[in-house]
């Protein structure tokens, strides 16, 4: 099974449900940058205070930033792993590939997974969140679109990409996700 993974798809599309199933069944390290940011923040690292700053300041954390903890976690960590949520547009992912070149450690596939528009905005709303309502649910596909289309023909173009239907039980969508992974 490919074991460098990169997961692309709308909010509400499943990404981390099936990265966190794909990464403890087969031991690959899941870099999700909500978590990874969160996790820096808990451990106290000086990558962590300068993200909690900016995120206190009701600021998105820069793509240098990002990069940083992710390139902090790929350099201790020599197995498999499932980067979810990012790269998020085209700059993120040109700085991804000379990071991944640099570590000698390249993208093997990557996942995107699909699901009509309707399907995810009853998923969103059956989250019960308190920002998910359906305007703002809309408004995050339309930014969604407009921010992952350019990737999606970027790694389809590099022969990388493969489309996954994502909906069903969580169970089928892992198998169509393992299905596609096979060497």
């Amino acid at each position: 099974m490919k074991q460098r993974l990169l997961f692309l798809g709308p909010p509400g599309a499943g990404k981390g449900t099936q990265a966190q199933r794909l990464a403890a069944a087969d031991g690959l390290l899941h870099l999700s940058t909500g978590d990874l940011l969160r996790a820096e923040v808990q451990a106290g690292t000086s990558l962590g205070q300068e993200a909690e700053a900016v995120m206190a300041r009701g600021e998105l954390v820069s793509d240098t930033l990002v990069l940083a903890i992710v390139r902090s976690r790929l350099e201790q960590h020599r197995g498999g792993w499932l980067l979810d949520g990012f790269p998020r547009n085209l700059i993120q992912a040109a700085a991804l590939a000379d990071l991944l070149e640099e570590l000698n450690q390249q993208i093997e596939a990557v996942v995107l997974m699909e699901l009509d528009d309707a399907v995810l905005l009853q998923r969103l709303l059956a989250r019960g969140r308190t920002d998910d309502n359906e305007e703002v649910i809309r408004h995050r596909l339309t930014v969604y679109r407009e921010q992952t289309a350019p990737l999606i023909e970027h790694y389809r173009a590099l022969g990388l990409l493969t489309p996954v239907e994502a909906s069903g039980s969580v169970a089928e969508i892992e198998a169509r996700i393992r299905s596609v992974l096979v060497d």
